[in-house]
């Protein structure tokens, strides 16, 4: 946990910000796997985090700004919790950690809830991302199924602190980063020929576990990275392909690091794949370049979009003018993601809340293939933190697909982009904080060009 103070001082400022009513804060509780005591592993909610710091399981609290309450509601340890658990600090001195004396037992939660109904307190809530965590809301507040409204004056005060590091937050989440590089660094020099995916996927967890860190997110580590989430490990590396891993690392305090990274099987690159590598490294570079306050993300999109265009145009596999192809949306079928996303407590910070507050500043999204997927689009501020990953990809069905209705027949050359459908994916990402002039790199630099990545190779 930070010091006391600072979870006293982001309470502060929450107050003030909503002004008014009853704030409810949902905690985690454990999850069994198979069966009950068989436990996933545990993970609190990241605003529950935020404000309250305490990583226990069974906790919810309150925020009363009326009466100027902040209570923990939960139960202390029983004695046959002791003896598979072991000795812990009670309740009341974890909480004290956080600056909070008032603790009082679960029970005691729905009766205070009752109490400030019948008063005409509001109670504001923030969206539920779980199930037990809607049953319980519904029994809390004694509401029907689908008649839920969470407080949008809670969300956007949350998010607008949130949004916003503090330089306690960036040096722990630097740290996340500089062992999410060092698991790249392990990918990227023991991928070989004949391994599987598996084996590579656990050593990179192996590097987090080593600084006792979790996984921020289910790692990536396939052959097939024209998939953009697959999670499957089960494919021998074979010559001739190539590997591409999306892993971070998740310091104790629930701060994520997030970077992708490809590499060939072999010790070099295949003249087709050097080419599509160093189209990808120069969009990521141009977006890089660009990153700055008061420029909306979207415009850095558009950027490495354009840059994406312009290398297909000399590679053959595309044509045109690139912001009109850009603008139509052709890009799309090698680049059919967003450039990037918040990142903090969450590896997509926030997104339980909601990407129209957090990555568009309640703004609307559009519809367009491959836009649409932008997760963050707004005008940048200084203490943001966000990742770089533009991509290139040659997802078979999609070609098929767009070469069947010859949709941007102006733009796309199918009858070479076909031959290039066993070519796989390329990601490579990097996280950034945006400073008050520019931007700084998170973390230690892992994306080199492909001669310096063979020669790295060679080590």
């Amino acid at each position: 946990m930070f010091k006391k103070e600072t979870y006293i001082q982001r309470r502060e400022a929450l107050k003030k910000a909503v002004g008014t009513g009853l704030l409810l804060f949902m905690g985690n509780d454990e999850a069994g796997c198979n069966f009950e005591d068989n436990l996933y592993p545990y993970r609190q909610d990241s605003t529950f985090l935020y404000y309250f710091g305490l990583p226990y399981a069974g906790l919810m609290a309150v925020i009363d700004i009326d009466e100027n309450r902040e209570i923990i509601f939960g139960d202390e340890l029983t004695i046959d919790a002791i003896v598979w658990m072991g000795v812990q600090p009670t309740l009341h001195e974890k909480s004290e950690a956080a600056g909070i004396k008032d603790v009082r037992p679960s029970a005691e939660l729905k009766p205070y809830l009752e109490a400030a109904t019948r008063k005409g307190q509001p109670v504001r809530y923030l969206p539920t991302y779980r199930p037990e965590h809607r049953i319980k809301l519904l029994s809390l507040l004694g509401i029907m199924p689908g008649a839920e409204q969470p407080s949008v004056e809670f969300i956007k005060a949350v998010v607008n602190m949130r949004n916003y590091k503090s330089d306690e937050e960036i040096a722990e989440i630097e740290r996340a980063c500089n062992v999410t590089a060092d698991m790249h660094l392990r990918s990227l020099q023991m991928v070989r020929p004949g391994m599987r995916e598996c084996e590579v996927a656990a050593a990179v967890q192996e590097v987090a576990a080593a600084h006792n860190f979790m996984l921020s997110f289910p790692t990536i580590a396939t052959v097939h990275g024209e998939t953009l989430h697959n999670h499957d490990h089960s494919n021998v590396i074979r010559s001739g392909q190539l590997f591409l891993l999306d892993a971070g690392a998740e310091t104790e305090m629930g701060y994520a690091g997030d970077m992708s990274s490809t590499v060939p099987a072999d010790p070099k690159f295949t003249a087709r794949q050097k080419e599509m590598f160093e189209i990808q490294l120069a969009s990521h570079e141009a977006a890089v370049k660009a990153l700055r306050p008061g420029i909306r993300f979207e415009e850095v999109y558009d950027l490495s979009a354009e840059v994406i265009v312009e290398g297909m145009k000399s590679a053959g596999l595309m044509k045109g003018d690139a912001k009109e192809a850009v603008k139509a949306g052709a890009h799309a079928l090698f680049f059919p993601h967003g450039l990037g996303h918040m990142m903090g407590l969450d590896v997509h910070d926030m997104e339980n809340l909601g990407e129209a507050y957090v990555g568009y500043g309640d703004q609307p999204k559009s519809k367009q293939f491959g836009r649409k997927s932008l997760r963050l689009a707004r005008e940048l501020e200084p203490g943001f933190v966000l990742t770089i990953e533009p991509g290139i990809y040659f997802i078979p069905q999609l070609i098929d697909s767009w070469h069947a209705e010859k949709r941007f027949a102006d733009f796309i050359n199918y009858d070479k982009v076909i031959t290039y459908k066993d070519f796989g994916g390329i990601r490579n990402e990097e996280d950034y904080l945006i400073t008050a002039d520019g931007a700084r790199l998170l973390g230690k630099k892992i994306l080199r060009h492909a001669d310096a990545l063979e020669e790295l190779r060679k080590g």
